[in-house]
């Protein structure tokens, strides 16, 4: 229930609803004097930019010296790491100061502000992570203007008017910094375990509460059951008597350094005081260890699932629930490449193999209590697709859903993906109807074949609808579950063009406008990319988003190397000894919008967050001159010192280590910290992190900005911290419309893309 790495993110005053205007002295390029120039690309020109208009805080230079395999590195902000010193605290708070001395007089920041808070109130209720157990559906539900979602149960999707409140977190927290982590119904439906956290932390502890009336029952609260990267799970028994869950270490049981590590599975009995609660595996897992727990439909089977860290490494056991069954058996091993098991309704264990099939293939393993369940006895049913990849995500558990005579199997196709159905024994019985260029999410099994499911594009909002299948291929009806159009919304309209990178990969290039638009070859234009994890970027509505391009801009998704979108072969060319791929697939992607004509260099600005974080800091110091602006949320810059961190090691798959040669000699060639060269005119850049992120310290941003200022002291490098969020999860409705706007708002200032308010004569 985490998802590696990732996010977005904040502006104020000046001006009676004023449209940023192009000309003025904040907007207008003025080219610096004197300073080195660039190390553009060949044959990129290099970029006049803004001053700033007052000088950053000064930063001391405290040079600490490494020598890794022979190489000597000095480190001159290695202090900035230090959270719990006075003096980092101070030097945070004056570059917040500073942030909001340029954020707070962008010209478009109240108009903008109050079209975001327009936007995000006015689409009203939304259900997201919609579950059917006993009979009846939950979902958590965003009402506007409350900053948390509610968790709520329905009778029906058809029909919410009976819809009832389970726990409404903005009643725990006026505040609106306590948000779930997520949920689990009992299998009966009377009662439902939330894991809650405080800050942005995913810290969670369990609370079981009453479906009924929302009752929680004291008693029966489980400690340190979540955490950031590691995630949490929980599964309960059939009758409803209690569940096994993801423990982290209690005080005293690890070294401090060790407490968000060595994640264990135990089992609790509602009623009785968690100090009962009693072991059942996980002693012998990796240090980084994620896990993911399910118990079968008929209550006989528990299964737990292990990722080793981030990389897509994974091992699962299973045990007999039977009163005289012993202990639990490994199933895999991670030579086994099982990426994905789930139980069926008919006494099975089905598994997604990448063994000699990178694009997954589905097996078949009978459970038989009296015999130990061994993956030699599995059959494979659904062979290795040519066309397209078994889509697995291990925190979100899909890739795979059964009903009574059906396998449901979500396929990868570059990005958009589509559910594709099979009888149990694995023949093809087709794929469920879907638009061109959209997402099929949120699946969910009801009784008999039927499905419940989300389907999300990039230009307009997302809806559920009700699949009932049939020998003639079934049809799909539109539930109660819909999201309204944001008022006063443009048509917009996705083209999909590839980008050709530096190696001859076509790159997927999602390009996002207004209907009509006719770009100039000065539009606007902003590109997203991740590239990491396997993580597939998928298409998808974002009402945020809409701020930027109902103005006649662009925006722009980069399907990367390093995500799954072509299968495991895609995610291991962006992994490792690979990760310069990723990179050059996001130049390639940025490089297309302006040798097709779209926009130029003085328009184009480049965003992306955490591992994607990661691949801006890449970009603009291999690159300096190809973005006129940068917004980076909760990135990693310093990659010689990521696995030192809290949860650097869940990383370690992905990345490498500094321990082994030649992983270092890959992480420092890219490192985008230690690529900083004094004198060269970088973009203007926005950095976004939140003081409580679990998943990226905090450190990476302050060290890299602190880089930045020092190597070109007439540049704008602004960092703003957040103390009440993290990485992004749980972030409260009115810090998300901030970190909206001032995304946004410096990309409308810095790109010289005029606002005008909605509703305005000259739009």
């Amino acid at each position: 229930m985490n998802r590696p790495l990732a996010l977005v993110c904040c502006c104020t005053l000046l001006g009676a609803m004023a449209g940023c205007d192009p000309s003025s002295p904040m907007s207008s390029g003025v080219t610096r004097p004197g300073g080195a120039p660039a190390a553009p690309t060949a044959s990129v020109a290099s970029i006049a930019r803004p001053r700033p208009f007052q000088a950053p805080p000064a930063t001391e230079r405290r040079p600490v010296v490494d020598v890794l395999h022979g190489v000597r590195i000095v480190d001159d902000y290695r202090w900035l790491e230090d959270w719990n010193s006075p003096a980092v605290q101070a030097w945070s708070d004056k570059q917040n100061a500073y942030a909001r001395s340029y954020l707070d007089t962008m010209k478009c920041a109240e108009a903008a502000r109050a079209r975001m808070t327009e936007l995000e109130n006015a689409v009203g209720v939304q259900y997201r992570a919609v579950k059917f157990t006993g009979g009846k559906f939950f979902a958590t539900k965003v009402q506007p203007p409350k900053q948390q979602p509610l968790i709520v149960v329905l009778d029906s999707i058809d029909n919410t008017r009976g819809e009832r409140v389970i726990l409404d977190p903005n009643e725990l927290d006026k505040t609106g910094h306590t948000a779930y982590d997520w949920f689990v119904p009992s299998p009966d439906g009377a009662l439902v375990a939330v894991s809650l956290s405080e800050g942005g932390s995913e810290s969670g502890n369990v609370h079981v509460y009453s479906t009924d009336d929302g009752r929680e029952l004291l008693g029966d609260v489980v400690p340190r059951v979540n955490g950031g990267t590691a995630g949490g799970s929980l599964a309960w028994n059939a009758d409803g008597s209690g569940f096994f869950y993801t423990r982290y270490p209690r005080e005293g049981e690890r070294p401090k350094d060790d407490m968000d590590f060595y994640t264990q599975v135990w089992h609790h009995d509602m009623g009785r005081p968690t100090e009962h609660d009693t072991y059942e595996t996980g002693k012998d897992f990796p240090k980084i260890a994620e896990i993911a727990l399910e118990v079968s439909h008929d209550g006989k089977w528990v299964l737990c699932n292990v990722q080793n860290g981030d990389g897509g490494e994974f091992i699962q056991e299973v045990r007999s629930l039977a009163p005289d069954a012993v202990g639990w058996n490994r199933l895999s091993t991670y030579a086994d490449r099982i990426v994905e098991a789930k139980f069926g309704r008919d006494s099975a264990l089905y598994l997604v193999s990448r063994k000699n099939a990178p694009m997954g293939k589905v097996l078949r393993l009978a459970l038989d209590p009296k015999v130990g369940p061994g993956l030699g006895a599995a059959s494979e049913i659904v062979h290795e697709q040519k066309d397209a990849s078994v889509e697995t995500t291990f925190s979100e558990r899909n890739g795979l859903w059964l009903t009574d005579n059906r396998l449901y199997v979500l396929y990868q196709i570059g990005g958009p993906n589509e559910l594709r159905q099979f009888d149990l024994s694995g023949k093809p019985l087709g794929s469920i109807p879907q638009p061109d260029i959209s997402t099929l999410e949120g699946v969910e099994p009801l009784t008999g074949d039927d499905l419940v499911y989300q389907i999300d594009m990039f230009e307009s909002p997302p809806a559920y609808f009700h699949y009932v299948p049939s020998a003639t291929g079934g049809t799909s009806t539109k539930t109660a579950l819909v999201v309204a159009d944001p008022p006063n919304m443009p048509r917009l309209t996705v083209k999909r063009e590839f980008a050709t990178s530096k190696d001859g990969t076509r790159v997927p290039v999602n390009i996002i406008m207004p209907a009509g638009l006719k770009p100039n070859g000065k539009t606007p234009t902003i590109v997203w990319g991740y590239g990491g994890y396997g993580v597939n970027e998928t298409p998808g509505f974002s009402v945020r988003r809409l701020l930027w391009l109902e103005q006649g801009n662009i925006f722009v998704v980069a399907n990367i190397r390093g995500g799954g979108e072509y299968g495991e072969a895609w995610h291991l060319q962006g992994n490792l000894l690979n990760k310069q791929n990723v990179f050059d697939d996001f130049y390639a992607a940025a490089r297309h919008m302006i040798d097709k004509g779209y926009t130029d260099h003085e328009h184009l600005g480049i965003f992306g967050g955490s591992n994607g974080g990661l691949l801006m800091g890449a970009t603009f110091t291999q690159h300096p001159s190809l973005a006129k602006a940068v917004v980076s949320s909760v990135g990693i810059y310093d990659m010689l010192r990521v696995e030192l961190s809290s949860n650097g090691e869940f990383n370690i798959t992905e990345f490498g280590t500094v321990k082994n040669k030649a992983q270092f000699d890959a992480l420092y060639a890219y490192s985008p910290y230690h690529h900083v060269k004094n004198g060269v005119d970088y973009p203007a850049m926005l950095f976004l992190t939140g003081a409580n992120d679990p998943r990226v310290d905090p450190m990476q941003s302050r060290k890299m900005i602190a880089r930045l200022q020092a190597a070109d002291p007439t540049g704008l490098f602004i960092l703003r911290t957040s103390g009440n969020t993290g990485h992004g999860m749980g972030t409260p409705l009115s810090a998300r419309i901030e970190q909206s706007v001032d995304t946004y708002g410096f990309f409308f200032e810095q790109l010289g893309a005029p606002y005008r308010p909605i509703g305005s004569p000259n739009r």
